[in-house]
C-alpha cells in the first residue's frame, strides 16, 4: 500500500491521465503506474497527504488530508474526517467529514455530516446538515426551485 500511495504522490508532480479518462495536475515527471479499473473509479488521497494549489477531479473523490487551494470537480468529493480542506471548492455534490474553510460552491448537494464542519460561504440548491454537523458562515440557496414564492403568490392572488 505505502509503495502504491509514493506513486500516486509522484503523479502530483506533473499533468497525467489515469485509465478511466481521469487526469491528475502535478509538477516535475515520472512514469504512470499502473491502477486498475477499480481503483479508478473511486479516487482517494489518505491523512499523510499534503496538497497546496489547484487540483481537479471527475467522478466520486475521497480526500483525507490537507488541502489549500483550489478544487474543481464534475462529481462527488468525500471530505474524510481528517482531513483540512481550506479555499475555493466547485463540485456537483461534497460530502463534509472533516474540516472546510473558505468559499463552497456546489450545483447538487451539500451534506454536513455530525463530525463535519464548515466555515465560510456555501452556495447550493440543496443542504443537509447531520445533528452536530457545523456551517457557520453565509449560505445561499442558489438554484433551488421558488416553490414557496410561488406559493405565496398564488395565496395572494398574484399572476406571475
Amino acid at each position: 500500500m505505502r509503495r502504491y500511495l509514493n506513486e500516486i504522490s509522484s503523479l502530483f508532480r506533473e499533468k497525467r491521465s489515469i485509465p478511466g479518462g481521469k487526469s491528475l495536475f502535478t509538477k516535475g515527471g515520472s512514469k504512470l503506474p499502473q491502477v486498475s479499473q477499480k481503483i479508478s473509479d473511486l479516487a482517494f488521497l489518505r491523512k499523510e497527504t499534503v496538497i497546496e494549489g489547484k487540483m481537479t477531479f471527475e467522478g466520486e473523490f475521497r480526500f483525507d488530508g490537507k488541502f489549500e487551494g483550489e478544487m474543481f470537480g464534475g462529481g462527488t468529493l468525500i471530505v474524510g474526517e481528517t482531513a483540512v480542506v481550506k479555499g475555493k471548492i466547485r463540485v456537483n455534490m461534497i460530502v463534509i467529514n472533516g474540516l472546510v474553510e473558505g468559499e463552497v460552491n456546489a450545483k447538487g448537494r451539500v451534506e454536513i455530516h455530525s463530525i463535519g464542519k464548515l466555515y465560510g460561504t456555501l452556495v447550493t440548491p440543496t443542504l443537509i446538515v447531520i445533528e452536530g454537523g457545523i456551517l457557520e458562515g453565509h449560505c445561499k440557496m442558489e438554484g433551488a426551485s421558488n416553490k414557496e414564492d410561488d406559493l405565496h403568490g398564488e395565496i395572494l392572488g398574484e399572476k406571475n
